[in-house]
């Protein structure tokens, strides 16, 4: 069981410094608490603010700036390229005809391979199975 992600949910980088929050666009017919439910659609950089820093040395800047510092890890401003749709929300419960996003979800980056989970879906009062 999940709950479900709204407008305004936080989610975490494992490469990156600080949460970044979840604007839900996909749809607008399904209201949880006031606020638009999430769809496995909302995965575009306008859907989730970057995460401060990257810290993943599979992120070229990243590679570069430490390469260049003798070794030292040198963060850099993360620039968050998703890798897909959240994976891992039920199918049979939608919102607007697509998959609603729970706090299960997760999705990938593409650019420095960190894995994005929801840490505060936003809301409490709704789960789904």
């Amino acid at each position: 069981m999940g709950q479900v992600v709204v407008t305004g949910a936080s989610c975490m980088c494992s490469f990156g410094t600080s949460p970044g929050t979840i604007t839900a666009t996909a749809q607008s017919v399904v209201i949880v608490d006031g606020k638009p439910a999430a769809t496995i659609q909302d995965c575009q950089k306008a859907n989730i603010t970057p995460f401060a820093m990257c810290t993943s040395l599979a992120n070229p800047q990243v590679a570069a700036a430490t390469a260049a510092a003798l070794g030292v890890l040198t963060p850099q401003p993360c620039n968050f390229m998703p890798a897909g749709l959240w994976m891992g929300a039920n199918p049979q419960c939608l919102a607007g005809g697509k998959p609603v996003l729970t706090n299960q979800c997760s999705i990938m980056c593409a650019f420095g391979m960190g894995s994005i989970s929801i840490v505060n879906p936003g809301q409490f009062k709704t789960v789904i199975s």
